[in-house]
């Protein structure tokens, strides 16, 4: 482990991240514009209330679905032409970085991110993912099942809910480890729009 001048240990930390031995700014910035911030909650009420709807109150399941579909769309166009933190190409991170993030986090020295870390990049391409599966075979078995019939679209459609709800649980899991990891409030975060500097 390499060591600076002074004697303390330094580690590699990847581009985008803060050292876990950084020192805690007092400030605070910017980082989710109003979009990001309404998109990400309409998703997660809508997701919500399509759970708790499915099977028993049709036209509110398919309501939310219609909605949640609405939203990764408009989700995912601005994540090619948002602001930087809100980008696809800001937080995606390739299988290496991932890797390298989780490995880290295994071992507790995850640096700190302004922005999504990778393993939050790579949920989010996976929820928006799952989440339009799920959607789209909604959509498929409201008009009879397609070409694989109504009870293979069904399996396919709850699989894919299924999934969905498993991500989601990872999601908020690494959502409180990585706010006791660094100290900071994520869910705040994600209603005011500021994280520290």
């Amino acid at each position: 482990m390499p060591i600076s001048s002074d004697g303390a240990s330094t580690h590699s930390v990847p581009k985008g991240a803060v050292s876990p031995d950084a020192a805690v700014p007092t400030g605070t910035v910017r980082v989710w514009d109003p979009a990001i911030r309404i998109l990400h909650w309409t998703i997660a009420a809508s997701s919500a209330i399509a759970w708790l709807s499915a099977e028993e109150i049709m036209p509110v399941h398919e309501a939310a679905g219609f909605v949640i579909l609405v939203a990764v769309g408009v989700r995912s166009l601005w994540g090619l032409v948002g602001t930087p933190h809100a980008r696809f190409a800001e937080f995606v991170p390739g299988p290496r970085g991932l890797l390298s993030y989780m490995g880290a986090l295994v071992k507790g020295r995850a640096g700190r991110y302004v922005g999504h870390n990778p393993a939050g990049g790579a949920m989010i391409v996976a929820l928006l993912a799952s989440l339009l599966l799920t959607v789209a075979t909604g959509i498929v078995l409201d008009t009879g099942g397609g070409v694989l019939g109504e009870d293979a679209m069904e399996d396919i459609h709850g699989a894919a809910a299924t999934v969905t709800l498993i991500l989601v649980a990872l999601h908020i899991g690494g959502v409180v480890l990585s706010s006791r990891l660094h100290r900071e409030n994520l869910v705040r975060a994600m209603v005011t729009g500021r994280k520290r500097a």
